[in-house]
């Protein structure tokens, strides 16, 4: 009888646990079928425009509330969901950051994301970048811009003025990082350049990215750096470029005095992201056997090497890549081709072979007249017109300006400038002709 009466007690709390567990999955899957669907991630009050909206319209301004169980004062792009205290969202943030993972499967896969980040005087520079990229890109293209406050009116002027065919969106965001360091952050190496490390935490909607510096110009179509995606192995979680094709004259193994990649280090300038897998990934690093994930990994990385970094967040994503070489891609230097391919004779065999597929004019070689072929390039595209003969407004008037800057060592090799330019346009008219 007692074995029996045991029996029933052991039956009966098996009962009442089994109960209590469906009842919490039942609260759980109607507090979900509830939920009212919102864009994680966004900015409080972004701006948006498309190539679709008429030279000069405004672009409409939509208001994306946060969640109402959170407290709308504290999730804003200077506090967002991930340096929130746990009691802002309580338990269901861990549901909420389970869901955002999943919605970037649902993205539309033939649009391209680019995303700048412009302060101070880099309006004009940036909207060339753009422009450069809507003249030969063939998908859509949709632009992430980061920009001061100050510019985002200008912005919208110079973006609506470039809709041509419907070929781009575009969403204009705020400056913002963490709460914890963000003077630092904002004065890293530039003005606010130190934000692309922010992005996927920022653009948690956005499977991938390609980011650039303002100081880029797209000489063929986007397409073609986007299609490196598809390359990726299973580890790699970004791509970028050497920072040297030379170690005689590379800077990070002269002087650096952190850890680097590779041999001479990467260039940031252009970096193509899988940003659903930067999100997902534990780093190996040096500051404790714990691996980290992106957002816990940044903040002890700017502490420990603040002192010792001269180029910014681009020596932090080298520190990243030299503990993590498995996860980086690295594409050849034509598509990050900056002065130092050129100022000391040629070094980058591929251009030289293919010519330059991605134009970087750093050092402000676009506006003074010591790479006068950098700057060519730049004015041509800047001052060419939308509808006009690529041809005779682009190309050939480029070349007329190339062949002035021979006395120069970059000059002397002006046929790498055009080389792509060439087979760019022949696409475009290719395209044209069958009516694609």
């Amino acid at each position: 009888g007692r074995m029996r009466r045991v029996g029933r007690v052991v039956l009966l709390c098996l009962g009442c646990g089994l109960g209590s567990l469906l009842y919490a999955f039942s609260q759980l899957a109607r507090s979900l079928e509830q939920e009212a669907p919102r864009r994680p991630g966004g900015p409080p009050f972004p701006v948006r425009g498309g190539g679709r909206a008429v030279a000069g319209s405004a672009g409409r301004r939509d208001r994306l509330l946060p969640s109402e169980r959170c407290k709308n004062v504290s999730v804003s792009y200077w506090n967002p969901y991930w340096m929130l205290p746990s009691d802002v969202c309580g338990m269901n943030c861990f549901w909420e950051a389970a869901r955002r993972y999943d919605s970037v499967n649902t993205l539309d896969s033939a649009k391209m994301h680019l995303a700048v980040v412009a302060c101070g005087e880099r309006l004009e520079e940036t909207a060339t970048m753009l422009k450069s990229a809507i003249i030969f890109s063939i998908k859509h293209l949709q632009f992430h811009i980061f920009a001061e406050d100050s510019l985002h009116r200008e912005f919208q002027a110079v973006l609506d003025g470039l809709a041509y065919q419907g070929k781009f969106n575009y969403t204009l965001y705020p400056i913002s990082f963490p709460t914890e360091n963000a003077a630092e952050w904002k004065k890293l190496f530039k003005p606010c350049a130190s934000q692309r490390l922010f992005l996927p935490l920022i653009l948690r909607d956005v499977d991938s990215l390609l980011y650039v510096d303002t100081d880029i110009l797209f000489l063929r179509p986007v397409d073609d750096i986007w299609s490196f995606l598809k390359k990726f192995n299973s580890s790699q979680i970004a791509a970028m470029a050497p920072e040297h094709e030379e170690p005689r004259i590379g800077w990070y193994n002269r002087f650096a005095r952190h850890p680097y990649y590779g041999k001479t280090g990467i260039n940031s300038g252009v970096m193509l992201m899988n940003m659903t897998r930067i999100r997902r990934k534990y780093f190996k690093n040096d500051m404790t056997t714990a691996r980290l994930r992106w957002e816990e990994i940044l903040t002890p990385l700017l502490k420990k090497y603040k002192l010792n970094i001269t180029w910014g967040d681009q020596d932090l994503l080298n520190i990243m890549f030299f503990h993590n070489p498995e996860s980086l891609f690295v594409f050849p230097c034509q598509w990050n081709y900056r002065p130092d391919h050129c100022i000391y004779g040629s070094n980058c065999h591929q251009a030289e072979r293919e010519g330059i597929f991605i134009l970087h004019g750093n050092r402000g070689v676009y506006h003074d007249d010591k790479q006068p072929a950098f700057r060519a390039v730049y004015e041509a595209i800047k001052y060419y017109s939308f509808g006009d003969d690529l041809v005779h407004s682009l190309l050939l008037p480029l070349e007329l300006e190339l062949q002035k800057t021979q006395h120069t060592y970059c000059g002397r090799i002006y046929k790498v400038f055009i080389k792509q330019l060439i087979e760019s346009i022949r696409d475009i008219y290719d395209r044209r002709s069958k009516g694609r």
